[in-house]
């Protein structure tokens, strides 16, 4: 299937707190290993069905939890969510690191989810 979530983020209000349960709850690896005070969940193990994600500091009051689409060009993406009657919340934006652009999105139920375009392959 095209276009899988890929990757999902936990705003908290408590980010120690927020690993603590997850951690404690279902046993998943929470780590910070890019010193940006973002830290990278681990729900599996290679080879294991599943998908990894983030946890985050809450950047602002109602922030979601969010799933994010994987797509190969987030410009595209975005044309077909708005000609499907959705509308683009937050514009692409580079995320860093060659970690690649994220959008986000609103669906025509009031849903937000994000797009992940992957950066290029160094050569």
């Amino acid at each position: 299937m095209p276009n899988p979530i890929a990757h999902f983020e936990i705003p908290a209000d408590d980010v120690q707190r927020a690993k603590k349960f997850y951690e404690e709850a279902f046993g998943w690896k929470i780590s910070d290993p890019w010193n940006m005070n973002y830290f990278f969940v681990e729900t599996r193990k290679d080879g294991e069905i599943g998908i990894n994600g983030g946890l985050m500091q809450r950047h602002s009051p109602g922030q979601p939890f969010m799933n994010y689409i994987s797509v190969d060009s987030i410009d595209d993406a975005c044309k077909k969510v708005e000609a499907a009657g959705g509308a683009i919340i937050l514009p692409k934006q580079e995320i860093g690191q060659g970690m690649g652009w994220i959008s986000a999105f609103k669906d025509t139920e009031g849903n937000i989810l994000g797009f992940h375009q992957s950066a290029p392959k160094p050569a």
